[in-house]
């Protein structure tokens, strides 16, 4: 998600800091006139404006605003896109029509359905979509042709797709035209390019867990919150890498 879709959501750095309940806007602009005000680790100036997952620090010290964490896990039926802009009629946050601001963690294709995570804090987005950690995400997969033990395997080893090699994934199959398939990466729309690598066409896609979150009977359309046992856990496998 970048900062094209979040825009409209830039707000003054003194204003963070007064909704933060840190000092009042007059004392904000004080102490960047001072030069102790940071955004991301580089020195801030008056009139800035920052996005929601920036960090603001004075004195090196970071701040942010006193909300309650939410963390919910949302069940996307297909045709809505995993974007905060008011310009896609078909976006996601409005989809919820939630009474606060939150955001998708990542992104599950238009013509994909199941398990997305959204939150109002930045805290953990990063670690969760950071590639390199390596985090479990699974899928059931329905594709237009029987599947056969040499598809498998070589879905297993890694595809050639996107000027790339994917990692080795994990595959249970479960029909003669479906499967399950366990990933740790988030290419762009990675599940339907390596099975087109191979000939086959992915009918529907659905994913049922990210890391230790499952979708669950979680109806289609509808959202929970994660609990707090699972974000405990969450947090902990976040650690682990």
């Amino acid at each position: 998600m970048g900062k094209d879709n979040l825009a409209e959501d830039a707000i003054r750095l003194n204003k963070y800091m007064s909704d933060a309940g840190f000092c009042s806007r007059r004392e904000a602009d004080r102490l960047i006139e001072q030069g102790k005000v940071t955004i991301d680790g580089q020195k801030a100036a008056l009139g800035d404006k920052i996005f929601w997952n920036q960090i603001i620090a004075v004195n090196g010290r970071e701040i942010e605003r006193e909300e309650k964490r939410i963390l919910i896990a949302f069940h996307k039926p297909r045709g809505i896109v995993c974007t905060t802009s008011k310009n896609d009629p078909d976006n996601i946050v409005d989809y919820i029509h939630m009474d606060k601001r939150i955001y998708p963690i990542g992104r599950l294709d238009k013509d994909s359905e199941g398990l997305i995570l959204l939150t109002n804090k930045g805290d953990i987005v990063d670690d969760i979509l950071r590639g390199s950690n390596h985090h479990e995400k699974e899928y059931v997969v329905t594709v237009n042709k029987k599947i056969t033990s040499d598809f498998v395997r070589k879905m297993e080893q890694g595809v050639p797709i996107l000027d790339t090699v994917t990692r080795p994934c994990k595959i249970e199959v479960i029909g003669d035209y479906q499967f399950k398939i366990v990933i740790t990466q988030g290419l762009n729309r990675q599940i339907r390019r390596m099975c087109e690598y191979f000939e086959y066409r992915v009918i529907r896609l659905r994913r049922v867990r990210i890391m230790n979150i499952l979708l669950g009977n979680l109806k289609e359309g509808t959202y929970r919150g994660v609990t707090d046992k699972e974000f405990s856990e969450l947090k902990r496998l976040l650690k682990k890498r």
